[in-house]
Order: structure tokens, then sequence, then C-alpha cells
């Protein structure tokens, strides 16, 4: 008898999102360095707010987050109504792709970025389209020669994960203004606070009407265990996503966590100097042994080593030392690792070992 009860078409060529592992066989204590994490948690007031909210879990959470949108426009100087918050920035990105790309359209998606805008594309039943990006940078010229009338999404990390780099204010307005007319440029801003002096976009969605941002809770607030993310647009895109989204996608401790996350600027300004001074670190010292990487804009570097052999072999040393890493041979760099930058032990024990690992391999 044959089966037909089957998914839509698309849904069986997803490859299932892999995280950065977090524990390895015979090693109680690790360096987790794999999933891009804050190594110093989130801020003192959020971590007092999420405790507090835990004596109203029988009550259900805000439907609007209207508190949290409040919150974010304020520290933002956004419209708190063109505003919307999602269960990870994840859940916005898939919103996208169900409310605009659908059977027989395109999003285009680069050679490097991120592996959820591929399954979210694939997932509303659209196709694809990756798009060759030139020494790990989005290329704006490539995606605007790959756009056809078909084109409805075009997703870029800026900084891109997993490479670090960007993508300059210029070109990107360039790339919006030359755009098909049923086409919208999101935006990726995930690691925007960790670059200097960039404002992940904002600038640009409030000029355009085809323009819209991601952001996330996940990275340098190190509320990744909450999952808490929002995006900012045209107030009629926010309204289209407002019809998707579930009454109550955010818990209330979730919610509270990072409406406190994100007013208490001064310690955003502790992280992001803790993580720039390691940052460079890692990188000079990297360098200084013979494993470049590019200047990264975020909270990882991405090293490179001379073959996808030597990487494998980079990644069996720091394993045997206890140190998590991540392999990207699923982003076209197999001869690459991405390492999180973690505190002063881990970004040490890191570097001692691939100094001794390239001194045995020469």
């Amino acid at each position: 008898m044959t089966n037909a009860i089957t998914p839509k078409p698309g849904i069986l060529k997803i490859a299932p999102y892999v995280g950065g592992e977090s524990s390895l066989v015979g090693k109680g204590c690790v360096h987790k360095l794999s999933s891009n994490e804050n190594p110093l948690g989130p801020s003192p007031a959020a971590i007092s707010a999420f405790r507090a909210a835990g004596d109203m879990l029988a009550r259900y959470p805000s439907s609007d987050h209207m508190n949290l949108r409040q919150a974010i426009g304020r520290v933002h100087g956004l419209d708190p109504a063109r505003i919307i918050c999602g269960d990870g920035s994840d859940e916005v990105i898939a919103w996208l792709c169900h409310a605009y790309a659908g059977a027989g359209d395109e999003v285009l998606v680069t050679e490097h970025g991120f592996s959820m805008y591929r399954i979210s594309a694939l997932a509303a039943g659209a196709k694809p389209v990756e798009v060759a990006e030139t020494n790990r940078v989005v290329d704006v010229d490539k995606l605007l020669a790959a756009c056809t009338t078909r084109t409805r999404l075009v997703f870029i990390a800026n900084p891109g994960n997993p490479t670090g780099t960007m993508v300059s204010a210029r070109d990107l307005a360039r790339l919006a203004q030359g755009l098909p007319p049923a086409a919208l440029l999101v935006l990726d801003g995930a690691y925007a606070e960790y670059a200097e002096n960039f404002d992940g976009g904002l600038a640009l969605v409030d000029g355009r009407d085809n323009v819209f941002m991601t952001r996330t809770f996940s990275k340098i607030y190190g509320l990744g265990g909450l999952r808490v993310g929002w995006g900012y647009g045209p107030a009629a895109i926010i309204d289209v996503l407002n019809r998707l989204r579930g009454p109550f996608n955010l818990t209330s401790v979730s919610i509270a966590a990072a409406e406190a996350a994100v007013q208490d600027r001064d310690y955003l300004a502790h992280c992001y100097d803790e993580n720039s001074k390691w940052r460079d670190y890692l990188r000079h010292e990297l360098s200084a042994i013979g494993i470049p990487s590019d200047f990264s804009n975020t909270n990882f570097i991405l090293a490179r080593f001379q073959s996808v052999a030597q990487a494998e072999a980079a990644d069996a040393a720091l394993r045997a030392s206890a140190i998590i890493v991540r392999k990207v041979k699923g982003y076209k760099l197999p001869e690459c690792l991405r390492i999180t930058v973690g505190d002063e032990t881990s970004c040490k024990l890191l570097v001692s070992v691939l100094q001794n690992f390239m001194k045995e391999t020469i």
C-alpha cells in the first residue's frame, strides 16, 4: 500500500540544523567555543528579572510583548509599533519566508550564509538560490546579477556567520536600490552589537520600504537559553508577520529577562570591551603561528588552515585538550575552524594547544 501522506515539496530536502557540540566523551569539563555564546553570561539585571518573573508562572505571558518592544524602542530610538518579537530571530526569519515566499519563488542566500535561511526557504516551499561570495565576503554585484522576477527574499548576515566579515553601508544601500520590486532585503544583525559603530542596518530600514532587520538576545546579551529575537521593518510587513505569530510565542521569564538585558547598557559595553580584547588576542596570536583569519566583527574568528587535513588535525588536538570549536565544512569552508571568543582561560589554553600543534606539524 502506497502512503499518500507526504510532506509538501522541499521539506525532505532540508538537512536538519546541527548546533555546536557541548560535551566530549571522557572529558568531564570542557571549554565550549563552538556556539558563539557570551562567556560572561547575561546581565545581573536580566538574571534578577528572570528570577522575579518566576512568581508569575501560572499566568499567560503578554501576547503583544509591549513592555519589551518599548524597551527596545527606547534603547535604539525606534517606533515600538514597527518591532516584532520572536522565539529567537530564527522564528522571525521563518515568518518572513512563510509570508513572502512559496512555490515558484526564489530566496537568495550567500555561499557561506547562515544555514537557517535555506532551511526556512525550503520549509515555505520556495527555492533557495546560493550566490557565491568573494574571499568570504558577501558580493553585492553577484547578488544583483542573481536576482530574477521570481526573487522574493534576499538574506544577508551582517556581520556574517561563520565568516565574521561585513558588507559596507554603501553596498547595502546599492543592493536595496537594485532589487526587483517584489523582493525584500533581510539584514540579519545577530552580531551587530559586536561591530564598532554599527546600527545593524536601522538607517537603511528607516529609509526604504524593502528592507527588514532581525536581531537576537542570544549573543552579546547572553540569553541563548531563553530564545528571544526581534525584527524591525516597515509597518506593513510587521502587520503581516503578526498575523503569523502565535499569541504566546515568548514566555514571561524570557520577556522579563530580555527587557532588563536590553536596558543594561553598562553591562553591554563591558561585554563588548572584553570580547574585543580577547578576539584581537586570538587573531594576533594565531596569525603569528601561521593560522590567519579575516578581521572579525563578531564574537568569533574563522581560523584558516593550510588544508582540510590540517584543520581536521587541529580540531582533534583541541578536542584532546577538552576544547570544542566548530567545524564549518557544511558552510563550504572545510579548511577552517570557527572559534568562539571565550574567557581569558579558554583563549590562552586554545592558543597554547595550537602553538604546540603547529610546532609538531612543521
